[in-house]
């Protein structure tokens, strides 16, 4: 049977800076947790139902508790637990050098944002997504189920933006703002920074200064706006395509 001390460890991760403190994150439910396995991320332990258990009896060199329903109620950020929950080493937060077309993210705060941008960026074949100092950590749970297991694969670098503009002049980067060139005039790119910007402030003045290309989605309506992470689906489309 777990402890209270390990539920409420993990109940902690909640928290930024006990995640970071402990270098743990929480992935949790069948489908997460098969993608984790597949993954290259280090697996600390795995908190599983027998049903789940019995169904995957050839993991090996994974420490694997076996634990009630009512136990991983107790564990669970989820409303509706789901048989299985990780626990998940952080990886390191080192430097990734830009290659071929990156998404750079400032100050996005909404957790299902960012974790639906790192699953677009997956299907568009974009491997990293560079996040400002200030978007929301990539390990929280709610970025963590967003992502639908691209999370497991993208890699994540935080950074201060300004500096990596600045330090890759040579890459176009391309700011999405609301008066900026119409998207669909530009060709398919083959490198380049796509930038995205805060949900209600957008872009920072000092990041559209340094960027090479400003560009908009063509509106129609009457909308002021659109979702960041639909933002970076129409651009990665037209962009990428």
């Amino acid at each position: 049977m777990i402890t209270k001390a390990q539920v409420k460890h993990i109940q902690s991760l909640e928290d930024k800076k006990y995640r970071y403190k402990c270098n743990e994150f929480v992935v949790e439910g069948e489908k997460m947790v098969q993608e984790l396995i597949n993954s290259s991320l280090t697996i600390n332990c795995i908190y599983a139902t027998k049903d789940w258990i019995e169904k995957n009896p050839m993991l090996k060199n994974i420490l694997i508790e076996e634990i009630q329903s009512f136990e991983l109620e107790k564990m669970s950020s989820l409303s509706t637990p789901n048989m299985v929950l990780a626990i998940v080493q952080i990886p390191a937060n080192t430097p990734i050098s830009p290659k071929g077309v990156s998404i750079v993210l400032d100050r996005i705060q909404d957790p299902g944002n960012l974790g639906s941008i790192i699953r677009i960026a997956d299907w568009f074949g974009i491997n990293t997504v560079y996040c400002s100092e200030d978007t929301v950590d990539v390990y929280n749970s709610k970025v963590v189920q967003a992502s639908m297991g691209s999370v497991f694969r993208i890699k994540t670098q935080y950074s201060n933006i300004e500096h990596l503009l600045a330090a890759n002049k040579q890459i176009p980067s391309y700011v999405a703002i609301l008066k900026g060139e119409n998207i669909t005039s530009h060709k398919a790119i083959q490198e380049g920074f796509i930038i995205i910007g805060n949900e209600s402030k957008g872009v920072s003045d000092s990041i559209i200064n340094l960027s090479t290309h400003k560009i908009s989605i063509p509106r129609k309506g009457q909308a002021e706006s659109l979702n960041a992470a639909i933002a970076t689906g129409i651009i990665c489309h037209s962009l990428l395509s």
